[in-house]
């Protein structure tokens, strides 16, 4: 499970890398953005894998299926990182990763072309880590037991689920004060 949300977070920083060097003001502030908005939502994403982990004391992907059935809470949780990590709307990384394509496009088409192949992949295999292990058959011998998030893993997560949204629905918040010594 680690290994799948790393390479996710590989991705996302090799499209910050690709906006940084489309050296102007909007693929600089998607860049820097999103490596604001991916800090929060890898580590959501990790500490997901690490509640599970604490429940099953295994990382192993095939172990786990429908989750969905006995920590629906957690699977909301874990539901609203994956969609921050894929760049859905009105989460924080599509607004960085819409001004970094934005200022890659400015400069180089086929970047863009690339860029977003790389985005639609890591998407795939987000979505594939969410499947796996929130839908499918209950392995009842393995997390037919296993109890949903309690109110210290639940206000460990609040913080950060609100993050992800005010940096996707109020973006300005973090932009504006960014963009004078982007100017620079």
């Amino acid at each position: 499970m680690k290994r799948v949300i790393a390479y996710a977070s590989v991705a996302h920083m090799a499209i910050t890398i690709v906006g940084l060097f489309s050296f102007n003001t909007q693929g600089v502030e998607g860049s820097i953005f999103q490596m604001l908005s991916h800090g929060i939502v890898s580590g959501a994403l990790f500490l997901c894998i690490g509640v599970i982990y604490d429940r099953g004391h295994s990382r192993t992907i095939n172990y786990y299926s429908g989750l969905v059935q006995t920590m629906p809470f957690f699977v909301v949780i874990f539901l609203i990182m994956t969609l921050a990590n894929i760049g859905f709307p009105g989460t924080s990384s599509f607004i960085g990763e819409f001004l970094i394509l934005t200022g890659i496009y400015q400069t180089n088409f086929v970047a863009v072309f690339f860029s977003g192949t790389s985005m639609v992949l890591g998407g795939g295999y987000a979505l594939y880590l969410f499947n796996r292990i929130c839908y499918g058959n209950l392995k009842l011998s393995y997390v037919g037991f296993f109890k949903d998030i309690n109110r210290l893993e639940f206000f460990v997560f609040l913080p950060l689920v609100l993050l992800v949204f005010i940096m996707g629905i109020f973006p300005d918040i973090f932009l504006v004060p960014m963009e004078s010594s982007i100017d620079n």
